[in-house]
């Protein structure tokens, strides 16, 4: 069974729902876990926040943050998988869980971070964390592992 399924299966135990904000990966974090058939019991919507003002302006990421650090940090990360929960709220109600990914895929670092730097966000009603990683490879191999570091923090953060 894949990590994407199991984390299906894990929120669908727990009653949880899921928002997924994407900026380095595109949506292809969501295309992951909408792979899974009854996905759609738990998975409320996505976000790609590409641009960096649409951090701030759709996840409601800090502005001084993002100008201070870059859109690529641990905080940011956190932000936007805080941020996609009430972007993708239903009847008023938020996700219960948010996954977000920020990163260089490269060839290029804009700032002068590695490529291949990713964090990754996740926030449950049980707490909040961002994980680093250095990934290495081309910036399709990179995307694809930032992929499935974000629905294996996922599935950690949920109790599997």
């Amino acid at each position: 069974m894949s990590d994407a399924a199991r984390l299906v299966g894990a929120l669908r135990e727990r009653g949880w729902t899921l928002g997924v904000a994407e900026s380095l990966t595109g949506g292809a974090v969501a295309s992951e876990i909408v792979s899974v058939p009854g996905a759609s019991a738990v998975l409320l919507g996505g976000v790609v926040a590409y641009a960096t003002p649409l951090k701030h302006s759709l996840l409601g990421v800090d502005a001084v943050l993002l100008a201070e650090h870059g859109p690529v940090h641990p905080d940011v990360a956190v932000q936007m998988a805080e941020g996609v929960r009430r972007a993708v709220a239903v009847d008023g109600r938020a996700a219960d869980v948010g996954i977000a990914t920020t990163g260089i895929a490269g060839p290029d670092s804009p700032d002068g971070q590695p490529v291949g730097t990713v964090h990754i966000g996740v926030v449950t009603p049980r707490g909040r964390r961002s994980i680093p990683h250095l990934f290495t490879g081309t910036r399709a191999e990179v995307r694809q592992q930032a992929v499935a570091a974000a629905v294996a923090a996922a599935l950690r953060a949920v109790g599997e």
